[in-house]
């Protein structure tokens, strides 16, 4: 692992740099759970908190919602917010559907929907970062949602690390 952020083939320029920060960001939540067992990845600090699975199946389902917004133009159709929506949503829903997996299952979404979005954005210039678009009605572009879909990474990571601190006292 590099801690540079710097061109990376086969990216353009400035994508390679975004995919350096979204590699990092990953390899630091991936060792964040290392050796989690299921009781540990279900675990709930208080009523209304969310488990380690939980974000990690979150960080998965917005990625893949962003793929679905941004690559295909289009909003997910009912059968994938079925698929993802406790993922996506958590709360209530995702405390009760989103247990007994072990961490290869979260591991298996992450990187799943991880090779798309590499796939993907190997096929775009540098240019296509600054394409302009609204997003929660805010004019944005796509550096800022791809940036975005690793700062909530980034978040996450940081509650994973608070839930796992307090499984391990």
């Amino acid at each position: 692992m590099s801690y540079n952020i710097e061109k990376l083939d086969p990216y353009a320029y400035q994508i390679g740099h975004l995919v350096s920060m979204m590699n990092y960001v990953r390899v630091t939540t991936l060792e964040a759970v290392e050796n989690l067992s299921i009781e540990q990845l279900d675990y709930l600090p208080h009523g209304q908190a969310n488990s380690i699975g939980a974000l990690l199946y979150h960080i998965a389902a917005v990625e893949f919602g962003f793929q679905i917004e941004i690559f295909e133009g289009r909003q997910p159709s009912e059968k994938e917010i079925s698929d993802w929506g406790a993922a996506y949503d958590l709360g209530d829903l995702g405390r009760k559907v989103i247990r007994e997996y072990p961490l290869d299952f979260y591991i298996k979404k992450l990187n799943t929907v991880r090779e798309r979005t590499l796939r993907e954005l190997s096929q775009k210039d540098d240019s296509w970062l600054y394409e302009e678009r609204l997003w929660d009605n805010q004019p944005s572009n796509n550096y800022f949602i791809w940036f975005h879909v690793f700062e909530d990474e980034i978040n996450h990571r940081g509650q994973i690390r608070i839930i796992r601190k307090m499984i391990d006292q």
